[in-house]
């Protein structure tokens, strides 16, 4: 993980156990990939406390044909388990493909979020983590592993 956002600072593995556990139902975290050109910088965006604070600025979400923001409900998510050994929290999320990603936006950054309903609105959308994610899509599939420990630790 490259950074949390303020936002979510203490909120991350409820906001996940909220979707695992369908509370409310129809709630899902969001993979959402940021363009490279015109990316603000983390200690811009971390600041940003919705999904539609991020894409407000000069900051712009990828735009390729073959992309669409990654939706992951309560079937794509691991249990909540605490670390009892090591005394943390940590969180994962599968591998996330996207197919045939046509050429482009080149992309520089993933945002984990979490979307209340599945009509939110962008305003409603809580940014969780951001990673770095630089790649030039080309036709191909695109492959994101996260982190092989999680996305998000809490410690």
């Amino acid at each position: 993980m490259d950074f949390v956002f303020n936002i979510a600072k203490g909120r991350a593995a409820e906001l996940y156990w909220r979707v695992k556990n369908s509370d409310p139902a129809n709630s899902a975290l969001l993979v959402v990939a940021l363009a490279v050109a015109n990316l603000e910088a983390d200690t811009v965006l971390q600041d940003k406390d919705t999904l539609a604070d991020i894409l407000s600025g000069a900051t712009d979400e990828a735009t390729n044909s073959g992309y669409a923001r990654n939706v992951l409900t309560a079937a794509d998510l691991a249990a909540l388990t605490p670390d009892d050994t090591n005394d943390r929290m940590d969180l994962d999320i599968p591998d996330q493909t996207w197919t045939a990603v046509q050429a482009g936006s080149n992309w520089g950054k993933l945002v984990i979020a979490y979307r209340p309903a599945s009509a939110s609105p962008d305003s409603a959308i809580i940014p969780m983590t951001a990673h770095d994610f630089t790649i030039t899509p080309d036709g191909s599939n695109i492959v994101a592993q996260i982190d092989a420990a999680g996305f998000y630790r809490a410690a």
